[in-house]
């Protein structure tokens, strides 16, 4: 009878016996007499269990935990509070592991003289069951959670059944471990609880993943919208469709759709394969309004097809590097610091395509390339890139070199940290056709200064982005492209191009996470160029948006924008646009 009341005491807390030792040591604050022998304090700490124990039946501990303690039953506010002073004690032993002594002489601060000596040797000698941290100390003066005690793993399992089985275990041993059972009931069975749970959610999660290598990321965007002015837009000072007669549009509302899903694979930990699907009807409002300064900054016309948006591989060469091969949609954003942190994301930035980033440094027209991002230090770093548009075709004038290309770098400068800059140089090829400087934000001028023939181009840039307080943050860019006419007629004709852009972003306003930003600048704009005619006149674009979390998986964002002599031509009437685009991550 003896035997099966230890062996069932056992099967409820395995290893209680070794930890309360453990706890003595850990206990001298609550000793008058630091100088007592051991056997005065074992006495001692034996009646401070004896008041504090609850009277239960130790076979019903052994065999079912009471009703009014299971986890089941007690509540959530009570689980959640052990389980995150649970959760603190792992979190803490994590950063420090103990290893296990054989001897007290091991631990540097425990001396014979000091009154929980004889215990700690009799835990090390008789049980095999004390641990000291790396550095050889046992800290003995550091305080001991109820959770931690509850939270042990077993240390002296192992060491509780060699003695019973050679009879080393007294009845008074016993008796300690009966009333530190009861002491710890309500924890213990929270813990029990809580590795039941875990186990289940594990085993569950192995049958029903997904892949072992790859999540998979969702994005949904609603998007309502319009376009809206007085007339038409004149191109080089004509009607754009050449009808004769000045149309009016923008008198209908859309509602559209793009959603995307994202699938990222790792092979080795720290490498991503990115396969990007999308589908959409988000319209074009170039072609609606005639300029293409007035396309949003998500579209996606592929009316509702699914296509493969993107196809990126990122891998890390060592502790600095970290290389980029894209083979679908790839540019110098995908490797590069846009540094424009509130505006530059194509799902909750930027409403308008000018506002995301610097169209002569990252919109190159490209679709194909390599890049790399090199770490010298933590507040300097370089970005470099070689990017094609038509890599895929063995045609002439297409293919990894012969094709339109642009080589290009950015040096990032972390000043403090508030500040960021990028000083961007790069030259661009193109070999005729689909020749695009403007990145499709500016004047048809700027995008073909020209026209469809071979085109060379020097682009610079400089984008930057301060936060000013914890609430404000200002960020903006300028850019200047040099293009040279390379065949024809106009071979050695030159062109200059400008366009520049800054904001101003106020965070958690009216709400943690909501963000208003205001932004202005000037799409790109051809200022002269020879034997040809440059923009005459200067547009301006100026957005407004406040977006505004709904959830941490929802997000709106209602705003409008306006481009004021829009195809930098004063004899074309402003374009408004607005729209309310809710974003649903996932």
């Amino acid at each position: 009878m003896k035997s099966t009341l230890v062996w069932k005491t056992l099967k409820l807390s395995p290893a209680l016996l070794g930890l309360s030792l453990f706890a003595v040591s850990h206990a001298d604050a609550a000793i008058p007499d630091q100088t007592a022998n051991t056997s005065k304090s074992t006495v001692e700490l034996n009646r401070q269990l004896s008041e504090t124990s609850i009277e239960i039946d130790p076979l019903q501990i052994a065999s079912d935990v009471p009703p009014s303690l299971n986890p089941t039953n007690m509540t959530a506010d009570s689980n959640r509070e052990l389980l995150e002073q649970i959760q603190r004690y792992s979190g803490e032993n994590d950063a420090e592991s103990l290893n296990q002594v054989t001897s007290v002489g091991q631990l540097r601060d425990v001396s014979p003289g000091d009154w929980a000596y004889e215990a700690l040797r009799s835990l090390v000698e008789r049980y095999g069951c004390i641990a000291g941290y790396p550095d050889g100390t046992y800290r003995g003066n550091r305080a001991l959670t109820r959770y931690e005690f509850a939270a042990g793993l077993n240390a002296c399992l192992n060491q509780i059944e060699r003695l019973i089985g050679t009879g080393g275990f007294d009845e008074t041993e016993l008796e300690t471990l009966r009333r530190l059972i009861q002491e710890f009931e309500a924890e213990l069975a929270t813990l029990g609880a809580r590795v039941d749970n875990l186990e289940r959610r594990v085993a569950f999660l192995e049958d029903n993943q997904f892949s072992t290598t790859t999540k998979l990321k969702g994005e949904v965007i609603f998007n309502l919208g319009g376009a809206f002015s007085d007339e038409d837009l004149r191109i080089d000072g004509e009607d754009d469709d050449d009808d004769g007669d000045v149309d009016a549009f923008g008198d209908n509302l859309t509602f559209s759709h793009r959603t995307r899903l994202n699938f990222d694979t790792s092979f080795m930990g720290e490498d991503r394969l990115r396969v990007r699907l999308q589908a959409g009807n988000i319209p074009e409002f170039d072609e609606a309004t005639g300029t293409e300064m007035a396309r949003l900054g998500y579209e996606a016309a592929t009316d509702n097809d699914i296509v493969i948006d993107d196809l990126i591989y990122e891998f890390p060469l060592g502790d600095k590097i970290m290389i980029a091969i894209g083979a679908n949609d790839f540019d110098f954003n995908e490797i590069a610091n846009l540094h424009n942190p509130y505006l530059e994301s194509s799902g909750t930035g930027a409403l308008n395509r000018f506002y995301r980033r610097n169209p002569f440094v990252f919109r190159n027209n490209a679709e194909q390339g390599v890049g790399a991002n090199i770490m010298f230090s933590d507040s300097l770093s370089l970005d470099v890139a070689y990017v094609t548009g038509e890599s895929e075709s063995p045609a002439d004038k297409d293919g990894v070199f012969n094709g339109d290309f642009t080589a290009i770098s950015q040096l990032n400068l972390a000043l403090a940290d508030t500040l960021d800059l990028g000083f961007a140089f790069g030259y661009s090829y193109y070999p005729g056709e689909d020749v695009n400087l403007s990145g499709s934000t500016g004047s048809p001028r700027a995008k073909e200064p020209f026209g469809e023939i071979a085109t060379s181009a020097l682009r610079f840039g400089i984008q930057g982005n301060w936060r000013v307080t914890p609430t404000i943050n200002l960020a903006g860019w300028g850019g200047y492209i040099d293009a040279e006419a390379e065949a024809g007629d106009r071979e050695g004709d030159d062109a200059d191009l400008w366009t520049w852009m800054a904001s101003v972003s106020f965070l958690d306003l009216g709400k943690e996470g909501a963000i208003f930003s205001v932004a202005g600048g000037m799409p790109p704009k051809l200022t002269d160029v020879d034997g040809g005619d440059e923009d005459d006149d200067t547009s301006f674009l100026i957005e407004a948006q406040y977006k505004y979390p709904i959830t941490d998986n929802i997000l709106i964002t209602p705003g409008a924008y306006v481009i004021l002599n829009p195809n930098h031509d004063d004899g074309n009437d402003d374009i408004w646009v607005g729209t309310i685009r809710t974003t649903f991550s996932f």
